[in-house]
């Protein structure tokens, strides 16, 4: 069985805002901007192939991103 990569999250911080891995506690890196958060988030999960989450400022999911091998893929291919 392969080990499922951690999702990566972006969310507000006292220090402004931080990428996290899901389940932790402490930021892999604080950002001042929640555009620069994000994209180091969504390399990350890129690298990852891993889930990928921006929270708002009052901690809703705003935006979802899947890296990963999806099980239900889409049937119209671009």
């Amino acid at each position: 069985m392969t080990k499922k990569a951690p999702s990566q999250h972006v969310v507000k911080s006292s220090d402004g805002w931080a990428v996290k891995k899901g389940g932790s506690t402490r930021a892999t890196k604080v950002f001042s901007t929640q555009k620069e958060a994000v994209v180091h988030g969504r390399n990350i999960a890129k690298n990852q192939k891993a889930e990928f989450y921006v929270h708002g400022r009052d901690g809703k999911i705003r935006e979802k991103d899947s890296y990963g091998k999806d099980p239900c893929p889409p049937k119209d291919k671009k």
